[in-house]
């Protein structure tokens, strides 16, 4: 997105479905022999078809539940998991492997990934392994040089994360506890500040945030970049350059802006929310 007031704002979309080709050659340590390098897991037996006992959800995934975890809680569909798994064809061939990375996890937001593997996964609690089998509407459709057909994973959920740009419990409206200045710019201090002052509109500053409307859809977010954005503040939306004046370095805040203040009429349209830390004032 851009918080400028003139020009369209971007929407950031991860490909979904990035799993690495199986290729042994690649992820082995270099000059190691065919005998020294990392061998995915054999297929399971009931590579080929699920069997009777695992359970079938609306969408068409079949799960089973191979070793039990110790957790009770499910990670949602935006949360950050860290996982170990295998992924073989139906044919019983392993094309992905955690192990052919030594065994290392691997670290991902749900939304990211194939449709089968967010659903199965949403499913566990931590230290549980499951398995998947994920029919091709729900893998990768079809698409050129990836695996076809019905997908089968061992998967453990080691951790997971609350995802940092999943909507706030008070994105509708703001709280009672919540200030409101003048201008119907509505802000909650959402973690105190160490810096002692405050940016004027002239400052450029650099920040961390996170926007969604009213209805908790995330529309765009500096954390999803993986970097944080450095603007101007007298070339921003007037609810930005409004409530980062009352901010310090350190400060997180959380922001309620009227579409008066926002975009006016235009996209995002409405009342907008953000969650802003104000890393430096320039």
């Amino acid at each position: 997105m851009s918080l400028r007031r003139i020009g369209p704002y971007a929407l950031v979309f991860l490909f979904l479905g990035s799993f690495t080709a199986f290729a042994p050659a690649s992820v082995s340590a270099q000059g190691a022999t065919a005998a020294e390098r990392p061998q995915a897991p054999p297929a399971p037996a009931d590579v080929a078809a699920p069997p009777d006992d695992a359970t079938k959800t609306s969408s068409g995934l079949y799960t089973k539940v191979i070793e039990p975890g110790t957790g009770t809680e499910h990670p949602g569909p935006t949360d950050t998991v860290v996982v170990l798994y295998t992924g073989w064809t139906a044919e019983g061939r392993a094309f992905d492997s955690s192990v052919l990375r030594n065994n290392r996890p691997s670290t991902f937001p749900l939304n990211t990934v194939l449709p089968g593997w967010s659903e199965g996964v949403q499913l566990m609690v931590k230290g549980e392994t499951r398995r998947l089998w994920v029919p091709e509407n729900l893998a990768f459709k079809g698409a050129p040089g990836k695996p076809k057909g019905m997908l089968v994973f061992d998967i453990q959920l080691v951790d997971f994360k609350t995802s940092p740009t999943a909507a706030p419990a008070d994105v509708a409206k703001p709280p009672s506890d919540a200030e409101c200045t003048k201008s119907g710019l509505c802000y909650k201090i959402l973690r105190e500040g160490t810096g002692d002052h405050h940016p004027t509109r002239f400052n450029q500053v650099t920040v961390q945030y996170t926007g969604w409307q009213t209805d908790g859809h995330m529309f765009d977010s500096s954390l999803v970049r993986g970097e944080p954005a450095t603007f101007p503040l007298d070339k921003v939306i007037k609810g930005w350059t409004e409530g980062l004046q009352l901010m310090v370095e350190g400060e997180k805040m959380r922001l309620w802006i009227p579409e008066k203040l926002a975009y006016q009429g235009r996209e995002p349209k409405g009342m907008l929310v953000f969650d802003v830390e104000l890393l430096k004032i320039q």
